[in-house]
């Protein structure tokens, strides 16, 4: 890793085995990382002794982190200086990472800067829960959305109603707080309220827990159960393999 670059790296699902040797290798080298707050302290140990560790992590339920307007000016200022500077992001950087908002400041500000794919946990989470995504004589297509906003909220550019009636599974992302509101949208649109839909709390994790209801009573039966976020969602016919492949519990 050259000075004055920067590296987008993704720290994969939470399992701080599955990090991938490039990316230890660049926490290694670098002189500074900004990393997000759901990144394993076992992955920030190939950090270097001296570099310098800037927590850039975001909530929903705090004002007090940096915006990411701030993050991207960080980015150019380290790299500017000549620091060899890697942003470390949970999953994968270009998966609902906002990792391509970064790249794009990075390259009006003239920063080189260099992209590691991480593991998402759109796939992993699932994986560990023993629920392939595709399946031979299940399924042949995924779809992973963000459950951030409400299937009817204007600003949602999730086409819900496509989803509702395809055949594949779905993942969805970051939509714990709303998942009433989601698996309602789903039905409303015309999915199968007996649809099998699991969530997967702390994916890949040691802390992992998972729910296997369906459409219609998921969200019920995540609340009886206490899932927190982060948590994983996973809709679609795969689900019902979890009973035979559950490997990871």
């Amino acid at each position: 890793m050259n000075p004055g670059t920067v590296a987008l790296v993704g720290a994969g699902p939470g399992d701080p085995g599955l990090l991938t040797l490039k990316a230890a290798q660049l926490l290694a080298e670098a002189d500074v990382v900004l990393t997000d707050r759901l990144v394993a302290k076992e992955v920030l140990a190939h950090v270097r002794e001296g570099a310098e560790l800037v927590d850039v992590g975001k909530t929903s339920w705090t004002g007090t982190a940096p915006r990411q307007e701030e993050i991207n000016a960080q980015l150019i200022a380290h790299a500017r200086a000549g620091k060899r500077v890697v942003r470390l992001k949970g999953g994968d950087p270009f998966v609902f990472g906002r990792g391509s908002e970064e790249a794009e400041a990075l390259v009006d500000a003239g920063v080189p800067f260099q992209v590691v794919p991480g593991i998402s946990s759109a796939i992993a989470a699932a994986a560990y829960a023993g629920i392939p995504v595709t399946a031979r004589g299940w399924t042949q297509d995924v779809c992973v959305v963000t459950g951030h906003l409400d299937p009817d909220d204007p600003a949602s550019r999730v086409r819900w109603q496509a989803l509702a009636t395809g055949p594949g599974t779905l993942v969805i992302l970051m939509g714990h707080d709303r998942l009433p509101l989601l698996m309602s949208g789903l039905m409303r649109h015309g999915r199968d309220p007996k649809t099998p839909a699991a969530c997967i709390e702390q994916g890949t994790t040691a802390a992992q827990r998972v729910v296997v209801s369906t459409v219609e009573d998921l969200a019920a039966d995540v609340t009886q159960a206490g899932l927190k976020a982060p948590v994983a969602t996973v809709v679609g016919d795969v689900v019902r393999l979890r009973e035979r492949l559950r490997w990871f519990d």
